[in-house]
């Protein structure tokens, strides 16, 4: 898709923009990632070293005062380093594993995703030293009862001891595992964080550099475009002064060609509304001379018809005259009842004809009312189904129920659609299958009337709606004019599909009520 000159530069500076946004917006997120390190490492992992770092020292001093306890021969002093070895060893002790695995617990919410499994891992050893150190508190308890008694049993208490010392050295080697583990994250956190800030920084100048150089892109993209501005505006001024067939000729995608192509456009357009001025005022003054014809016609028929109904009045005297009257011979007598039959159905063409004209030049204001549209076409079928089965045409009816109210004037557009069902007939001479539907499109009622005759050439299909246009012999070519005008006097339309072979459908779409 080509983008004008506004999109473009629009675009350029968007870029731009955009790039020093994306700028601060990286290192306001470098900045919090940094600050949630620093955050990480200063509140979290230093602290939490501290308390491995305690617990090592309290535990070393722990087992040294343990060992020479052990070592100790005087029961009384035995049984007073114990009691200081409670006193004063296991809260210090749980001091700093509750505030150890507390610390550690603290350090979930502060650790990104990347650093979540280690600060787990590191709450993992916490727990797993306290439990650890819970056991060697038993094991100790057990030597203690040993130590306290004035003989203790050398065995029980050489046992003990080991016991004790195996916990010693497991509590010793959880220790410095945690110890070693919080001081790894301390260095990796500082070398990530070392490294990221140099990579931030390369990044940081990279979008610099390129939002200054889409900036220059843009800039030097304006300049060139705005070039032809002289041009165009000469132009401009050619065809303001009314010099229509100059033309700018300027080619290109960006905004200023385009408007060159619209003035150009302009200028054409101008010079085609003269031509379709022309081509109007020749159609208004071909509908002015139909209206004259149309009232010449309604005058001639308004004079024609009284003589007319003198001359089938006559007629009928006399068929009533020679029907009595007496003849030397019946072929005579036969002759006389055919030629006034013919002057008869010559009578009834001419009324017929009369009665055409005067009803498209006096054609009333219809009187729209909510209608059934589907009940008014049951009415015309019912009424035409005898007609249609002389003349071997298959009725079907596919009327929608739900098909609303239409604003109608019951006579007129039964003329319509009695019209458009005669038509029908005489498109299928040989007899065929005519279907009358209703349905709502587009929240109008239309009533669709198809059948299978020999159809229509594109010529003839474009001409059918004109008055006196007819392509049956004797037709007077304005049924299908009055239908229209009826229908679009009710607001709605009437449509022709048709093709040579392929049959005829008309639709007439009316207003819902």
């Amino acid at each position: 898709m080509k983008l004008s000159l506004a999109t473009r530069n629009f675009l350029g500076y968007a870029v731009v923009l955009v790039t020093f946004g994306a700028v601060s917006v990286f290192s306001v997120a470098e900045m919090h990632r940094n600050q949630q390190e620093v955050r990480l490492v200063s509140q979290g992992y230093l602290h939490l070293s501290q308390d491995a770092a305690a617990l090592e020292t309290l535990q070393k001093n722990r087992v040294r005062d343990t060992a020479r306890l052990i070592e100790e021969r005087n029961a009384d002093a035995r049984r007073a380093l114990v009691r200081l070895s409670r006193l004063y060893f296991p809260p210090l002790m749980a001091q700093r594993l509750t505030q150890g695995l507390q610390r550690a617990r603290e350090l979930l919410p502060l650790a990104p995703a990347s650093e979540e499994g280690h600060v787990r891992d590191l709450v993992a050893k916490m727990e797993q030293l306290e439990a650890r150190y819970r056991e060697y508190e038993s094991a100790l308890e057990a030597v203690f009862a040993q130590v306290e008694r004035d003989a203790p049993d050398p065995s029980v208490l050489q046992a003990r001891t080991q016991k004790l010392t195996q916990l010693e050295a497991s509590v010793d080697r959880e220790v410095r595992l945690l110890e070693a583990a919080v001081e790894s994250r301390i260095r990796d956190q500082v070398d990530v964080a070392e490294e990221r800030e140099r990579k931030s920084g390369l990044l940081i100048i990279a979008l610099s550099v390129l939002a200054i150089a889409v900036g220059l892109l843009a800039t030097a993209i304006s300049a060139r475009t705005l070039r032809p501005v002289r041009r165009l505006t000469e132009g401009v001024m050619r065809v303001s002064r009314g010099d229509y067939p100059a033309q700018l000729g300027l080619t290109g995608d960006d905004e200023i060609s385009v408007l060159s192509r619209e003035f150009d456009a302009m200028a054409r357009s101008l010079r085609e509304r003269e031509a379709q001025l022309r081509e109007k005022q020749e159609a208004l003054l071909r509908a002015e001379q139909l209206a004259a014809v149309g009232r010449i016609s309604a005058q001639v028929a308004h004079e024609v018809r009284n003589p007319l109904s003198s001359i089938g009045l006559n007629a009928e005297l006399l068929e009533e005259s020679i029907a009595s009257a007496r003849f030397d011979t019946p072929d005579q007598a036969r002759e006389a009842r055919d030629v006034l039959q013919a002057m008869s159905r010559e009578i009834d063409r001419l009324t017929e004809i009369t009665e055409q004209y005067l009803r498209m030049a006096r054609l009333p204001s219809p009187q729209l009312q909510p209608e059934d549209v589907n009940e008014l076409l049951d009415n015309v079928l019912d009424f035409s189904r005898e007609e249609m089965e002389r003349s071997g045409v298959t009725l079907e009816r596919a009327l929608d129920a739900s098909a609303p109210r239409a604003l109608l004037d019951e006579g007129q557009l039964r003329q319509v659609f009695l019209n458009l069902l005669r038509n029908s007939r005489e498109a299928m001479p040989e007899g065929g299958q005519l279907r009358v539907r209703s349905r709502v499109e587009n929240g109008a009622v239309e009533v669709v009337f198809q059948d299978t005759g020999r159809g229509m050439t594109p010529d003839v299909k474009e001409r059918i709606f004109e008055p006196f246009f007819s392509t049956k012999e004797g037709g007077t070519g304005l049924g299908l004019a009055v239908s229209q005008q009826i229908v679009q006097a009710h607001g709605g339309s009437i449509r022709c599909e048709s093709a040579p072979g392929q049959g005829t459908t008309f639709v007439v779409t009316l207003p819902r009520a």
